[in-house]
């Protein structure tokens, strides 16, 4: 009897962990990418002896197939799934139909800002508690391409808007939103509204036994968690205690409430600072909690977690300034936070490609903090327009080495050079790694 098809559209990260998935239990695979694929993937694909087509999608390639795998990053709209769904082919991604293969528990994480990490954080109490436990989903190695390998008892799991649209039946043990702000609507329509029902599809699927963790201080959560139903408990979590959250603040005391004795602790312990890091923590720690990790773990990480790269990384301190990597801010949101948490004043490296960005709600803090601006990338012409007459130097640079030799020219004894984009980085990088690591390398070299 032949081996059922299985069709699998895009060739990255997330499409050859599925490929590769697939061909193991038993499916005779065909990869399709519109666009040429990475010298690593291809390798993959041919040790695995899995055809694949690249720079174009054949007219026959969905002939018998029984399913089609995508990659989050193809939009239902483009041409071929439409073909796909004109032709009632049952499509999933890459997350979905890992899921089949798992027996562990799974934690879910999304939200705007914040969810890396948080993912990170939970994957540490779980490893500091000792559990078997893997990491995956918008983050490393594919969930896909992990589970070729090895299952765990627990997997933590960042997940995109992206990868929760093509979810079908999955339906984490405890699924956690970090917060909801304007980002990727260009495929939402522009509209805020689908872009939080794909935030809270993560839910849908649970059952009363399974969790859900909101972000009582974040208002887009609040306004939109009613017009989503979900049969799953509801654990908030904010900033203050409003008699019904289970993780808040009371003065300078993180305080998160547990099956035993609450966990009780000053801010100024936790190993990463800043208001948005208190709700992180706060989510990661909830989620550990209902997931039954031994508080003692759960405190022993929120004091020594060692944060993710380009987070606000501190990268050196250079003749007393500081210099700060957080090239993961790719919008105004994530930037507002690292400029909050900022107490020492900010020459703030800023710019990329602009995601239809609203610099105006910026306009107080970067007034407060920031001594002057350094724009990173070939248009900033919105940044410029926008902060010209409140921050009197801008200067515009095309290079991380340039943005860095004139921060550093630009900054004295008790500063922070701070990059934080607020913006993609595909003008100039390759991705928002590349722009961050090209920057810790200019600052090394001062």
């Amino acid at each position: 009897m032949a081996a059922e098809k299985v069709v699998i559209l895009g060739g990255g990260e997330s499409g050859t962990g599925a490929a590769l998935l697939a061909k193991k239990h038993g499916y005779a695979v065909q990869v399709s990418d519109f666009g040429s694929l990475q010298a690593k993937y291809r390798k993959r694909l041919e040790d695995a002896d899995i055809p694949y087509e690249e720079n174009g999608h054949s007219t026959h390639l969905l002939e018998g197939a029984i399913l089609v795998i995508k990659s989050p990053g193809i939009a239902p709209t483009v041409p071929v799934m439409q073909t796909v769904i004109a032709n009632s082919i049952p499509w999933v991604d890459e997350i979905e139909f890992a899921a089949r293969y798992t027996r562990g528990k799974v934690a879910a994480i999304t939200g705007s800002n914040g969810k890396t990490t948080t993912t990170n954080w939970l994957y540490h109490m779980l490893k500091t508690a000792g559990l078997s436990v893997g990491l995956a989903g918008n983050i490393g190695t594919s969930w896909a391409a992990q589970l070729c390998q090895n299952d765990y008892d627990y997997w933590v799991l960042e997940l995109s808007s992206f990868q929760i649209d093509g979810l079908r039946k999955f339906a984490p043990e405890v699924g956690v939103l970090c917060n909801i702000t304007p980002d990727h609507l260009d495929r939402y329509n522009n509209n805020i509204s689908e872009y939080a029902a794909a935030k809270f599809a993560l839910f849908s699927n649970q059952n009363s036994n399974q969790h859900q963790v909101l972000n009582a201080s974040d208002p887009l959560t609040q306004e939109y968690t009613g017009q989503h139903a979900s049969q799953a408990q509801v654990h908030w979590f904010g900033l203050e205690n409003n008699g019904s959250n289970v993780a808040y603040t009371e003065g300078n005391q993180l305080i998160v409430k547990t099956q035993e004795n609450n966990i009780s602790m000053s801010i100024e312990e936790l190993a990463l600072h800043g208001k948005h890091n208190v709700q992180n923590a706060m989510a990661a720690s909830v989620a550990a909690n209902l997931l039954n990790i031994r508080k003692e773990a759960v405190r022993d990480s929120l004091e020594n977690f060692q944060g993710i790269p380009h987070r606000l990384e501190s990268v050196a301190s250079i003749h007393g300034i500081e210099f700060i990597n957080d090239s993961k801010a790719t919008n105004v949101n994530a930037t507002w936070w690292a400029l909050e948490s900022m107490d020492k004043p900010v020459v703030w490296v800023v710019g990329g490609v602009d995601k239809g960005n609203d610099y105006s709600e910026l306009i107080p803090l970067v007034g407060e903090k920031v001594k002057a601006i350094v724009c990173l990338g070939k248009d900033n012409s919105k940044i410029i327009d926008k902060f010209s007459g409140i921050i009197p130097t801008i200067i515009e640079t095309t290079s991380a080495q340039q943005a860095v030799d004139v921060a550093y020219q630009l900054g004295k004894k008790g500063d922070a050079v701070l990059l934080s984009p607020a913006c993609a980085s595909f003008d100039l990088f390759e991705n928002y790694e590349d722009r961050g690591n090209q920057f810790k390398e200019a600052v090394r070299a001062l």
